[in-house]
């Protein structure tokens, strides 16, 4: 009998009739012989709903008690999904994260895993239940529930596969898998039907919101095959695994991140170490960055540059005030009419003619460039929200459409 791991996310069970539809589907595979561990995400928009009451109370709820909040979600999800399961005669139980024995460090909101103990769930296992797991939350040392962060469900299941020797792990969302671009945007974007977990890692780390960036990372390390696939169709999806040579350069897909604000701290000290004092606040307050520019300096002074997320916005403000009292600065600018663009695909970056074509691209367009930043599977560029869609259609036809287009006619 192999064991399986499904997640499946918020609009899978965003009401009663999908609650038993996914009931049903688990009970199919349980039929054909499979052990199952099921991660479960809130219902609908349950977090958001949680986050804004939170917010209606104090404008910036602690940490911990938010986390005691927004982990109630999850628990509705796997309570009713084991009531249906039991409904249809197959025994299921339903466990929080912390009762999973996911152990998690003590970081409220932005929690990450440090262990997992499978005993109980293989005991369940072994009487032939279904293991209902909530997604997105752990337990700390301090015996505190923790969550991982927007998307740690899916964290959630790649690890629980891991760490249970699972033969593959499925992610059950709303789309057939992972496309060239979004759909919403390119009309003729296409699904991927194999991607390699580096590629997959920059798409999530970049803006793809199919599976969350610590997810993919977990299932490279532990070597765990994941399928990206529709809750709504029996199609099969997306598989991330192990795969493709890096020297078969190839554009894979077009991302974009309108979540992001470009932040600059003016007139910096320049000398050694203020960056790493900076860096370091950032890193206290578990803010993460990207594309780092430091300007010319001018009279000793500099200019820092980043990208964050509109997420980490007010722990941003933390940071600024920590940093405020140990170095004397000008201020600091925020741009949130930003968005990022990039294109991804394994090796891009050893042929120049790739950056060439993507700026190219921008420029007929009348795109400015902001920042830039680029590593072996990815180009990634600053431009304005506004120019977003245009950018990414722009792109796509270029890379992908065009491409497919170029290969058709030589064979």
């Amino acid at each position: 009998m192999s064991l399986i791991v499904q997640k499946y996310g918020g609009s899978s069970v965003a009401d009663l009739d999908k609650v038993k539809s996914v009931a049903c589907r688990i009970k199919s595979y349980v039929d054909q012989g499979h052990r199952l561990v099921a991660v479960v995400s809130a219902m609908g928009k349950t977090t958001d709903r949680l986050m804004e009451m939170a917010r209606d109370i104090h404008p910036s709820p602690p940490d911990r008690e938010l986390d005691m909040l927004l982990s109630t979600g999850e628990q509705v999800s796997i309570a009713l999904l084991s009531m249906a399961l039991n409904a249809l005669g197959q025994e299921a139980i339903a466990l929080t994260g912390g009762q999973a024995g996911i152990h998690t460090s003590n970081f409220h909101t932005k929690a990450k895993i440090i262990t997992i103990d499978p005993q109980r769930i293989f005991r369940h296992l072994n009487e032939n239940k279904v293991v209902i797991v909530a997604g997105f939350q752990g337990m700390s040392s301090d015996y505190d529930i923790t969550t991982l962060g927007r998307g740690g469900s899916d964290t959630t299941a790649c690890a629980l596969a891991a760490a249970l020797s699972a033969e593959y792990c499925e992610i059950f969302t709303d789309v057939n898998g992972v496309f060239t671009a979004d759909p919403r945007i390119v009309p003729r974007a296409r699904k991927i039907n194999r991607i390699s977990y580096d590629e997959m890692s920059e798409m999530a780390n970049l803006g793809a919101k199919v599976l969350q960036i610590r997810s993919v990372d977990f299932s490279q390390v532990y070597g765990v095959k994941v399928q990206v696939r529709s809750t709504f169709s029996q199609e099969e999806g997306t598989w991330v695994e192990k795969m493709r040579s890096m020297e078969d350069v190839k554009v894979r897909a077009i991302t974009h991140n309108g979540n992001v604000i470009k932040v600059v701290f003016l007139e910096v000290p320049d000398r050694p170490g203020i960056a790493a004092l900076i860096f370091k606040e950032l890193a206290d307050c578990s803010v993460s960055v990207d594309m780092i520019i430091q300007s010319e300096g001018r009279e000793d002074k500099k200019d820092v540059a980043f990208v964050i997320s509109r997420e980490d916005d007010n722990r941003l403000k933390k940071v600024v005030d920590n940093l405020s009292r140990k170095v004397q600065f000008k201020g600091v600018k925020l741009d949130e009419a930003v968005a990022k663009i990039s294109i991804v695909g394994a090796g891009i970056a050893s042929d120049p003619n790739i950056a060439y074509r993507m700026f190219h691209v921008l420029s007929e367009q009348e795109i400015n460039i902001d920042m830039i930043s680029t590593s072996n599977l990815r180009i990634s560029c600053l431009i304005p929200n506004s120019s977003i869609n245009e950018a990414v259609q722009a792109l796509h036809k270029e890379f992908i459409e065009d491409e497919e287009v170029s290969i058709h006619e030589e064979l």
